[in-house]
C-alpha cells in the first residue's frame, strides 16, 4: 500500500487483487451465526474501525453498543448475500453519520487502546503507536466517503464487491473513490511528515 506507515500491516491492493478475466471473484456469503457468535467474532472489528471512522474516546461505546443493538434487532433480516462483518459495517457506516448530525464533530485522538502486534519489544510498541497516532492524523484530513472506503480497502483488506455491498456502491465506484483516497492519503500524509520534520529541526535549533 501506498503510504505504509510505521505499525500498520501493509494490505494488498484492490487493483492487484482484481481478477484480469470473469469478473470479480464471488463473495461467500457465511453460515448464519447466533447474536452472541456474531458479536464475539465482531466487536473488535466495529470497535476499530469506528475508531478509523473518527469516533471519539467519549462518543465510542455508545457507537458500538447501538450498532449492536441495531444487529441484534435486525440479526434475523440478515440473508447471507454477504460477508456478515460487510453488513454490519454499512450499520457502522450510518449509525457514525447519524452521530456527526447531532454534534460538531471533533478530532480524532490517538488510539491507545488499540492492539498491538504480539511477540514486539518496547521499541515495536513504540513504532505501532507512532504509526497509529500518524495513521489517525492523516485520516481525520479525509472526507467522510474517502476515509470509509481507504478504511475497508486498506486497512480491513476488504474486497471491491465487499465495498460495493457495505457502501451501497457499484464496483467502478469503489475503484474511482479508493484511486482518489490514496491520493489524498498520500498528500496528507507528505504534508504531516514534512510539518513534523520542520518541527524537529525547529526544536533542535532551539536547543543548541
Amino acid at each position: 500500500m501506498a503510504g505504509h506507515l510505521p505499525g500498520m500491516r501493509q494490505a494488498p491492493s484492490l487493483a492487484e487483487a482484481a481478477p484480469t478475466a470473469g469478473g470479480e471473484p464471488p463473495i461467500l456469503a457465511q453460515p448464519p451465526l447466533t447474536f452472541a457468535e456474531a458479536y464475539e467474532a465482531h466487536f473488535d472489528f466495529v470497535w476499530r474501525s469506528a475508531r478509523r471512522l473518527g469516533v471519539s474516546d467519549a462518543s465510542i461505546d455508545d457507537v458500538v453498543q447501538d450498532v449492536f443493538v441495531t444487529v441484534y434487532r435486525r440479526l434475523s433480516e440478515f440473508e447471507g448475500r454477504s460477508l456478515l462483518r460487510t453488513w454490519m459495517f454499512g450499520i457502522l457506516r450510518h449509525t457514525v453519520r447519524d452521530l456527526r448530525r447531532t454534534q460538531r464533530r471533533k478530532p480524532t485522538e490517538a488510539l491507545s487502546q488499540e492492539p498491538e502486534a504480539p511477540g514486539g519489544g518496547p521499541h515495536e510498541a513504540t513504532v505501532q503507536r507512532e504509526g497509529t497516532r500518524l495513521l489517525h492524523e492523516v485520516l481525520e484530513s479525509l472526507d467522510d466517503d474517502q476515509r470509509e472506503i481507504f478504511v475497508l480497502a486498506e486497512l480491513e483488506q476488504m474486497s471491491a464487491p465487499e465495498i460495493g455491498l457495505a457502501l451501497e456502491l457499484n464496483v467502478n465506484t469503489v475503484y474511482s473513490r479508493l484511486r482518489a483516497a490514496r491520493q489524498s492519503f498520500e498528500a496528507a500524509l507528505k504534508r504531516l511528515r514534512s510539518r513534523e520534520q520542520w518541527l524537529m529541526r525547529s526544536s533542535g535549533g532551539c536547543d543548541e
